[in-house]
């Protein structure tokens, strides 16, 4: 049996009531640190408690993002930032970061880590090894085709979410070197809407 689930991305607290007073069963967002939208409004650690309240009293479900590449200096401040969010009750962290999340999932075995689109992981294989290593759920790269999609999905047990809306990243999904290079910041086009495909 396939669960569909709709996560939509939310910036700000308007953003946050419009998705969840229009029917998104999960939201995903990032706070001020670690976010590969640093440039774009964001929740803060300050507000994170009241935003995951506001859902959880609403059934929605929250995801955080902590999906850039974490310099080894900046490793102390990413579990700190992770910590906070276990302790305000998200429902799971959206990572980049292969260390950073291997370290998460054997020191937070109760806090569902999910690959982010940031992995461009774009095959069963890719999916198979995070799967094995721990990986409650993979954002898939925005480039495969529908068949890709299904082929991974019946193939995997891990949960498998991809894009369904909003703007492709140039070059590859996943990939912002490009654009930092060109802009001196790495800048991802704001992410309408996903679904997410759960194998029961």
């Amino acid at each position: 049996m396939n669960q569909v689930e709709l996560l939509a991305p939310v910036g700000d607290w308007d953003c946050l009531k419009a998705a969840v007073q229009n029917g998104a069963d999960s939201v995903y967002f990032g706070v001020d640190q670690f976010n590969a939208r640093m440039f774009a409004e964001n929740f803060t650690l300050q507000n994170l408690k009241e935003a995951v309240l506001y859902c959880k009293l609403r059934n929605v479900k929250v995801n955080l993002t902590i999906n850039t590449l974490i310099r080894d200096s900046e490793f102390e401040s990413a579990l700190e930032v992770a910590k906070a969010a276990y302790e305000c009750g998200v429902d799971a962290l959206i990572v980049q970061d292969f260390g950073l999340a291997k370290y998460l999932i054997s020191h937070f075995p109760l806090l569902p880590i999910h690959a982010s689109t940031q992995m461009t992981v774009h095959n069963l294989q890719g999916v198979l090894e995070l799967e094995k290593l721990g990986f409650q759920r993979v954002v898939l790269a925005r480039e495969l085709s529908c068949e890709e999609i299904e082929y991974i999905c019946k193939n995997s047990k891990v949960e498998i979410e991809t894009f369904i809306h909003g703007a492709l990243c140039i070059c590859y999904s996943g990939q912002c070197l490009f654009s930092s290079v060109v802009g001196g910041r790495s800048r991802k086009s704001r992410k309408m809407c996903r679904t997410l495909q759960t194998s029961l």
